[in-house]
């Protein structure tokens, strides 16, 4: 007999066997054992969670004589249920809607459910991937499924059931299958490997369960793949991660320390490494973002361990990993590389994406860092953190008015020469604290604006498409203490504050306190003639692709 896959191989017979659908399972046998068996039904879920399997035991157990001694589940040894089993059963008929999904098709279904079955109670019509029919097919089945003959059931599968009308689905009895746990899976695995005789290490099945993401299918496919490659030897985690081309969990952790730490030369060193061992950037990517989940959730969630469902020593690592840095760094790295996953999917420069992503994640990390570290060390050599804390900076001439009403009165000809000031040569002891708070307040400031400056090209990169021309020629500007965003003209100021898919005003206001740790807030005008110098008279690549089109010209 030739050789068979084992997710067909070990494909469920009975309910019992179906892994980790308990709750369905149990209904559906109590409906057969009680003999309340419905006309229609909807099984929901994604790839592998066992609804195709559930629709075949079910077609075997309505039509089962023996199915009531064994609890709602079939015999699996009567001529009925062998019949259907092998695919010879006139009863049972089941339909891909995805290659039959028009009129004509469902016109023979409704032909064909006028005559009774031959043998057994039921016919029973499986239509797997139900979603992919036409809503012509659909409008021409809704009558057969409201009211069919009493021997007939439909039996519905489907992966998205958004896309299946609300008329159909009030006439379904609806079950919802279940992503696979990891670890149920892996359990499944290890029991099949002992009985097929595989020799696989339990840390090796553990990250098979984990790569099938859910899938029972998926893990037993993935599994029949690594022990062909290591026929008849030992199947370790190395060799797993090897065939499915990702890389150790600590790889991951040592490049988000890299990257919270804002150390460039390793963190880049280390994309290098991991690439070179063969794994796809795609899939480095995607891993960077389960992981950085992992380290969320471990830092957040009190039952974080039963909450990711992942062995002990990857959790103590992900916990760890939390403390590195705050949840808002942490979910705004998570974040980038979320968006990555999706912009480097059809890009053809993936390593570059990537590589300058956690360059900017670098420097976002250590300007921040910078900024907070020379604030505080100023206010702390200064000696006035406490006051700068609990009163605000106020100019030292309205301080001196207001100190003069507590003050013994100053004769008229001293304050006139005085005009409100010190004599000259003296300052007091807060007029000096007030100076020096200035000081290292506009120290500070003036450090921020630069920063801004030279990442501004970057912020106005990351805004909508819509939006990036508008700013692109925006000058930053300091004007009484607050940061001002110049507009080149009154048309560019109109649309940037009349675009309502995306206030890029605001969204600059977020990227600059994510990157400078702060709360930034500026304003924004026109600029006036000549305050802004004109700097080029092309435009940018981005401008060009907006109004240039190709053009064929036929002879």
């Amino acid at each position: 007999m030739s050789y068979q896959a084992l997710y067909r191989k070990w494909r469920p017979e009975t309910f019992d066997k179906v892994i980790g659908q308990d709750a369905v399972m149990t209904t559906l046998k109590n409906q057969i054992s009680s003999g309340r068996i419905g006309h229609a039904y909807l099984f929901c879920g994604t790839r592998g969670t066992g609804k195709t399997s559930a629709a075949k035991i079910f077609a075997r157990a309505v039509n089962c004589p023996h199915a009531m001694e064994h609890d709602g589940n079939p015999c699996n040894e009567c001529s009925i249920c062998m019949s259907i089993k092998n695919g010879s059963s006139m009863n049972v008929f089941e339909i891909d809607a995805a290659s039959n999904n028009g009129v004509d098709n469902i016109r023979d279904i409704r032909e064909e459910v006028e005559y009774p079955p031959v043998e057994g109670r039921y016919k029973v019509y499986i239509i797997d991937e139900v979603h992919m029919l036409s809503s012509g097919a659909f409008n021409a089945l809704l009558k057969t499924l409201e009211e069919p003959p009493a021997y007939v059931i439909f039996i519905l599968a489907t992966t998205d059931p958004q896309k299946i009308p609300a008329t159909i689905l009030s006439r379904c009895q609806r079950y919802d299958f279940r992503r696979m746990t990891k670890r149920a899976a892996a359990d499944h695995l290890k029991e099949i490997a002992e009985n097929e005789g595989m020799d696989v290490e339990p840390k090796a099945l553990s990250y098979i369960a984990e790569a099938a993401d859910g899938s029972m299918r998926d893990a037993l496919s993935l599994l029949d793949q690594c022990i062909s490659y290591h026929y008849g030897g030992h199947l370790s985690y190395e060799n797993v991660l090897e065939i499915v081309g990702a890389a150790d969990q600590r790889v991951y952790s040592e490049l988000y320390g890299s990257i919270v730490s804002g150390d460039i030369e390793k963190a880049l060193r280390q994309i290098g490494g991991i690439i070179d061992s063969g794994v796809d950037i795609m899939q480095l990517i995607s891993d960077m973002v389960w992981y950085l989940r992992n380290v969320l959730l471990a830092g957040s969630a009190s039952d974080a361990a039963e909450l990711l469902d992942i062995s002990e020593d990857r959790f103590e690592m992900a916990r760890k990993d939390a403390a590195l840095a705050s949840k808002k760094q942490l979910t705004s790295i998570l974040g980038e590389f979320a968006e990555l996953s999706n912009r480097a999917r059809f890009a053809p420069q993936k390593r570059v994406l990537l590589e300058v992503l956690v360059i900017r994640l670098c420097l976002k990390d250590s300007v921040t860092k910078d900024i907070d570290a020379q604030v505080n060390e100023s206010a702390l050599n200064a000696g006035i953190a406490a006051r700068l804390k609990t009163r605000p900076v106020r100019e030292s001439g309205q301080h001196l008015m207001e100190e003069k009403k507590d003050a013994a009165p100053i004769p008229e000809t001293e304050a006139s020469a005085g005009q409100g000031q010190a004599p000259s040569g003296i300052m007091s002891e807060r007029d000096s604290e007030t100076a020096v708070s200035r000081e290292k307040k506009n120290s500070a400031q003036g450090r921020v604006m630069d920063v801004l400056k030279e990442n501004w090209q970057s912020m106005v990169s990351e805004l909508l498409p819509s939006n990036r021309p508008l700013f692109a020629g925006t000058v930053l500007k300091e004007e009484n203490g607050s940061i001002v965003l110049l507009f080149k003209n009154s048309m560019n100021f109109k649309l940037a504050a009349g675009n309502i898919e995306e206030n890029g005003v605001l969204r600059l206001r977020e990227l600059a306190s994510e990157l400078t740790g702060q709360d930034i807030k500026f304003m924004a005008r026109v600029a006036r003639p000549g305050e802004i110098e004109s700097t080029r008279d092309q435009a940018t690549d981005e401008e060009l692709s907006r109004i240039n089109f190709h053009i064929e010209i036929e002879d």
